[in-house]
């Protein structure tokens, strides 16, 4: 903090200060960033051309507003950011509980104080990360945690009458007084509470334990929500929705890329001691399990597929590899399929079932979504027709050809035995993918197998193990591969 700032009132007057409302604040300083292009919501990416818009217009139109969105949609981030529109700091008079603005206190303490003192009224700097109050919504909060409560303890010290003002400990809304107050979940706070909201938003004051407080507050109030919950766990009450300025849709990534540009950035892949390679195609196929699961009837869409999956998803199939690195003595970590299919606990874990889903199970339904994933990554690669290669793979397991890939294999192992299958190798060098070390040529070769697998051309059980398709006819005559290709 500096030093050099005005440290009473008589300074802050003779410096000239003049005191503006947060809104007019965040609307100034948010104007300067756009004139000089400065990035207004680091590392929310997807919604530069649909929510930040409207969340600046909002800002601009001094308005409070509303996230609406599922979970994992970066909500609670971007909320948490409007703090840099704030400005670095800001004087009150010392010791205000509520940010008392030196020339216009709100508080009976602020206003004693600038009585008593007049200029020589001691100043403190507050910086915007203070100015930045959050609150989680759950059924159990009360007017006094938002609002305040009847200190009666204070009443004694202090020799006050409980309906003296001086007798309130203030909630957390007072005391983001000249700042941004943040409620997340906002349906989960029972009615009464937002009554509460309500009433300080309109009229400026409060009823605390029957009397009435005057409290004309200068804050931005932002909420977030779920859909859903409106009917799940509540509701918000139609006065406070009425006085909320926008209310502002997030959504999950419209673009597999989208996606795998917010994974990678949120997911921890740098591990010590050896580098990690992920390639672009496992990159992929990891996003397009979400983007699957965002669509399958099995899967609760109300409740909604988070973009953690993803990002957990790699993070655990990134550590298999790193496991088997090591075991192995391999020099990088290269995840592919199988450690997906070592990650599906990330994938379970991340999803509400719908009743046919509950019949099928979530594991049964992650491992659908690993091949069909596989199979959509594999024919957005697909460089050159390879229709003739793939029905010899396929022919090779018909004919009782069986492949086992262990899962602890190293990846010039696993090659030497993928590429005894007929063709495999030559579709994985038609892929559009660098390929550049065994790993992930290997990764490449699991790749179109479990592409296979999602058509059922072929079929795969948990141990890795790869036979004939379930559903396909009984092989013509002609040679047979006995025996199992184990790697």
């Amino acid at each position: 903090m500096r030093t050099d700032r005005p440290r009473t009132l008589g300074a802050l007057k003779a410096a000239g200060y003049a005191s503006r409302p947060v809104k007019d604040e965040m609307r100034v300083n948010l104007l300067r960033k756009l004139a000089a292009g400065d990035p207004l919501f680091p590392g929310i990416l997807g919604y530069e051309d649909s929510v930040v818009p409207q969340i600046v217009n909002a800002v601009l139109a001094r308005q409070n507003f509303i996230l609406l969105g599922l979970r994992g949609q970066a909500k609670s981030r971007i909320v948490r950011q409007l703090a840099e529109l704030l400005d670095d700091a800001i004087p009150i008079i010392a010791g205000s509980e509520v940010n008392d603005d030196p020339l216009r206190p709100v508080s009976k303490y602020g206003r004693r104080t600038l009585e008593e003192r007049g200029d020589e009224t001691p100043i403190e700097w507050v910086g915007r990360e203070a100015r930045y109050i959050e609150k989680l919504a759950t059924p159990d909060v009360t007017i006094a945690d938002i609002i305040g409560d009847v200190d009666p303890i204070r009443a004694a010290r202090g020799g006050h009458v409980l309906a003296d003002e001086l007798t309130i400990h203030f909630g957390l809304l007072p005391r983001a007084n000249r700042g941004i107050f943040a409620v997340n979940e906002l349906a989960d706070l029972a009615g009464r509470i937002q009554v509460g909201l309500f009433n300080i938003m309109q009229e400026g004051d409060v009823q605390i334990k029957g009397y009435p407080v005057r409290l004309p507050l200068d804050v931005l109030l932002v909420f977030t929500a779920n859909p859903e919950d409106y009917t799940a766990r509540g509701k918000i009450i139609t006065p406070l929705k009425d006085r909320i300025g926008a209310e502002i849709m997030t959504h999950y990534p419209e673009e597999v890329e989208a996606g795998m540009d917010i994974t990678r950035q949120e997911a921890w892949l740098q591990r010590d001691g050896r580098p990690v390679e992920v390639p672009e195609f496992v990159a992929e196929m990891v996003e397009r399990v979400a983007f699957l699961a965002r669509r399958d009837k099995r899967v609760d869409q109300r409740s909604g597929v988070s973009q953690r999956m993803p990002i957990t998803v790699l993070e655990n199939a990134v550590s298999n590899a790193e496991r088997r690195a090591v075991m192995l003595g391999e020099e990088a970590v290269v995840p592919r399929v199988s450690d997906l299919h070592a990650a599906l606990p990330a994938i379970t874990g991340k999803m509400e079932l719908e009743y046919e889903g509950e019949l099928q199970g979530a594991t049964k339904i992650a491992r659908e979504l690993v091949s069909q994933a596989a199979l959509e990554t594999f024919e957005s690669r697909r460089r050159l027709p390879v229709d003739e290669q793939l029905d010899e793979i396929v022919d090779f397991f018909d004919r009782g050809g069986v492949l086992q890939l262990a899962d602890m294999a190293r990846a010039e192992a696993l090659l030497e035995g993928l590429s005894a299958v007929p063709s495999l190798m030559d579709v994985v060098e038609s892929l559009d993918a660098e390929l550049a070390s065994d790993g992930a040529r290997a990764a490449a070769a699991e790749l179109v197998l479990e592409a296979l697998v999602a058509e059922r051309r072929i079929s795969r059980n948990d141990a890795g193990r790869y036979t004939r398709g379930s559903r396909r006819p009984p092989p013509a005559a002609g040679p047979q591969f006995p025996g199992t290709l184990d790697v």
